[in-house]
Protein backbone atom coordinates (compact mmCIF):
# COMPACT_ATOMS: atom_id res chain seq x y z
CA UNK A 1 0.00 0.00 0.00
CA UNK A 2 2.93 2.35 0.62
CA UNK A 3 4.70 1.88 -2.61
CA UNK A 4 1.83 2.36 -4.71
CA UNK A 5 0.69 5.68 -2.59
CA UNK A 6 4.26 6.91 -3.04
CA UNK A 7 3.92 6.09 -6.82
CA UNK A 8 0.65 7.80 -7.22
CA UNK A 9 1.74 10.65 -5.66
CA UNK A 10 5.43 11.10 -7.56
CA UNK A 11 3.36 10.26 -10.99
CA UNK A 12 1.30 13.13 -9.93
CA UNK A 13 4.19 15.50 -8.75
CA UNK A 14 5.54 14.81 -12.41
CA UNK A 15 2.58 15.17 -14.23
CA UNK A 16 2.52 18.54 -12.39
CA UNK A 17 6.04 20.08 -13.27
CA UNK A 18 7.08 19.51 -9.65
CA UNK A 19 9.50 17.32 -8.49
CA UNK A 20 9.40 14.55 -5.85
CA UNK A 21 10.64 14.40 -2.31
CA UNK A 22 10.46 11.05 -0.52
CA UNK A 23 10.74 11.98 3.07
CA UNK A 24 11.27 9.66 6.41
CA UNK A 25 13.48 7.70 8.59
CA UNK A 26 16.29 5.53 7.39
CA UNK A 27 15.36 2.02 5.95
CA UNK A 28 11.97 2.88 4.67
CA UNK A 29 12.75 2.61 0.90
CA UNK A 30 12.40 6.22 -0.17
CA UNK A 31 15.56 5.75 -2.63
CA UNK A 32 14.51 2.48 -4.07
CA UNK A 33 10.99 3.54 -4.46
CA UNK A 34 12.49 6.41 -6.84
CA UNK A 35 14.47 3.78 -8.67
CA UNK A 36 11.96 0.86 -9.03
CA UNK A 37 9.31 3.65 -10.24
CA UNK A 38 11.52 5.12 -12.57
CA UNK A 39 12.63 1.25 -14.07
CA UNK A 40 8.81 0.48 -14.30
CA UNK A 41 8.19 3.71 -16.80
CA UNK A 42 12.05 3.13 -18.51
CA UNK A 43 13.61 6.32 -17.55
CA UNK A 44 17.41 5.90 -15.72
CA UNK A 45 17.63 7.42 -12.83
CA UNK A 46 21.02 8.56 -11.30
CA UNK A 47 21.09 8.65 -7.36
CA UNK A 48 23.86 11.22 -5.71
CA UNK A 49 24.27 10.87 -2.62
CA UNK A 50 24.47 14.68 -0.88
CA UNK A 51 27.06 16.25 1.16
CA UNK A 52 27.74 19.94 2.66
CA UNK A 53 30.65 19.98 0.75
CA UNK A 54 28.36 20.23 -2.61
CA UNK A 55 28.03 23.33 -4.18
CA UNK A 56 25.71 25.01 -6.84
CA UNK A 57 28.47 24.63 -9.55
CA UNK A 58 28.70 20.70 -8.60
CA UNK A 59 24.35 20.64 -8.81
CA UNK A 60 24.23 23.06 -12.03
CA UNK A 61 26.42 19.74 -13.83
CA UNK A 62 24.00 17.59 -12.54
CA UNK A 63 21.22 19.76 -13.42
CA UNK A 64 22.39 20.37 -17.18
CA UNK A 65 23.01 17.02 -17.84
CA UNK A 66 19.59 15.53 -16.11
CA UNK A 67 17.84 18.44 -18.71
CA UNK A 68 19.43 17.63 -21.39
CA UNK A 69 19.59 13.50 -21.09
CA UNK A 70 15.70 13.48 -19.96
CA UNK A 71 16.48 11.21 -17.18
CA UNK A 72 15.76 11.42 -13.44
CA UNK A 73 17.97 12.46 -10.93
CA UNK A 74 17.74 11.28 -7.09
CA UNK A 75 19.26 13.41 -4.62
CA UNK A 76 19.75 11.30 -1.62
CA UNK A 77 19.85 13.06 1.91
CA UNK A 78 19.34 16.18 0.12
CA UNK A 79 19.01 18.20 3.33
CA UNK A 80 22.49 17.90 4.10
CA UNK A 81 23.69 20.26 1.73
CA UNK A 82 24.61 23.86 3.02
CA UNK A 83 21.39 26.17 2.98
CA UNK A 84 23.04 28.95 0.88
CA UNK A 85 23.87 26.26 -1.39
CA UNK A 86 20.05 25.38 -1.26
CA UNK A 87 18.54 28.25 -1.99
CA UNK A 88 20.30 28.93 -5.33
CA UNK A 89 19.80 25.34 -6.33
CA UNK A 90 16.31 26.10 -6.15
CA UNK A 91 16.64 29.21 -8.91
CA UNK A 92 18.33 26.26 -10.94
CA UNK A 93 15.46 23.73 -10.64
CA UNK A 94 12.94 26.51 -11.29
CA UNK A 95 14.41 27.39 -14.36
CA UNK A 96 14.42 23.79 -15.65
CA UNK A 97 10.50 23.54 -14.34
CA UNK A 98 9.59 26.82 -15.94
CA UNK A 99 11.31 25.63 -19.33
CA UNK A 100 9.29 22.19 -19.31
CA UNK A 101 6.05 24.47 -18.62
CA UNK A 102 6.88 26.66 -21.31
CA UNK A 103 7.26 23.06 -23.57
CA UNK A 104 11.00 24.60 -24.90
CA UNK A 105 12.75 22.40 -26.86
CA UNK A 106 16.05 24.63 -26.09
CA UNK A 107 17.01 26.73 -23.00
CA UNK A 108 19.19 28.62 -21.67
CA UNK A 109 20.75 27.18 -18.34
CA UNK A 110 23.76 28.78 -16.34
CA UNK A 111 25.05 30.62 -19.43
CA UNK A 112 24.30 27.04 -21.75
CA UNK A 113 22.32 26.50 -24.18
CA UNK A 114 20.65 23.10 -24.00
CA UNK A 115 18.14 20.60 -25.81
CA UNK A 116 15.68 20.35 -22.65
CA UNK A 117 13.78 16.38 -22.78
CA UNK A 118 10.88 16.67 -20.81
CA UNK A 119 10.66 13.43 -18.85
CA UNK A 120 13.76 15.03 -17.08
CA UNK A 121 12.79 15.17 -13.22
CA UNK A 122 14.95 15.67 -9.86
CA UNK A 123 13.84 14.19 -6.91
CA UNK A 124 15.16 14.19 -3.53
CA UNK A 125 15.20 11.90 -0.42
CA UNK A 126 15.30 13.61 3.20
CA UNK A 127 15.82 12.32 6.51
CA UNK A 128 14.48 14.83 8.92
CA UNK A 129 15.59 15.20 12.11
CA UNK A 130 19.32 13.95 12.18
CA UNK A 131 21.72 16.48 13.56
CA UNK A 132 23.58 18.31 10.42
CA UNK A 133 20.59 18.35 8.65
CA UNK A 134 19.15 21.56 7.14
CA UNK A 135 15.16 23.06 6.70
CA UNK A 136 14.41 23.62 3.41
CA UNK A 137 13.87 26.78 2.21
CA UNK A 138 10.27 28.17 1.35
CA UNK A 139 11.56 28.55 -2.28
CA UNK A 140 12.84 25.31 -3.09
CA UNK A 141 9.81 23.15 -0.79
CA UNK A 142 7.19 24.69 -3.28
CA UNK A 143 8.84 22.77 -6.43
CA UNK A 144 8.61 19.17 -4.93
CA UNK A 145 5.83 17.26 -3.93
CA UNK A 146 6.55 15.22 -0.46
CA UNK A 147 5.68 11.88 0.12
CA UNK A 148 5.71 10.48 3.61
CA UNK A 149 7.25 7.48 4.04
CA UNK A 150 7.31 5.07 7.09
CA UNK A 151 9.11 1.58 8.35
CA UNK A 152 6.99 -1.02 6.34
CA UNK A 153 4.75 -3.53 8.07
CA UNK A 154 7.06 -6.68 7.78
CA UNK A 155 4.55 -9.32 9.23
CA UNK A 156 1.94 -7.88 6.44
CA UNK A 157 4.66 -8.20 3.85
CA UNK A 158 5.48 -11.97 4.97
CA UNK A 159 2.17 -13.34 5.29
CA UNK A 160 1.30 -12.25 1.67
CA UNK A 161 4.04 -14.03 0.64
CA UNK A 162 3.57 -17.33 2.17
CA UNK A 163 0.14 -17.06 0.99
CA UNK A 164 1.15 -16.37 -2.36
CA UNK A 165 3.76 -19.47 -2.15
CA UNK A 166 0.29 -21.81 -1.13
CA UNK A 167 0.11 -21.54 2.69
CA UNK A 168 -3.34 -21.09 3.93
CA UNK A 169 -3.02 -19.91 7.03
CA UNK A 170 -0.33 -17.84 7.08
CA UNK A 171 -1.53 -15.27 9.84
CA UNK A 172 0.99 -15.44 13.00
Amino acid sequence: PLTDRCYRTLMNAIHLNLGGAPEGPAGTGKTETVKDLAKAIAIQCVVTNCSDGLDYLAMAKFFKGLASSGSWACFDEFNRIQLEVLSVIAQQILQIQMAKIKTLTKFVFEGTELELKPTCCPFITMNPGYAGRAELPDNLKVLFRTVAMMVPDYAMISEIILYSYGYTNAKP
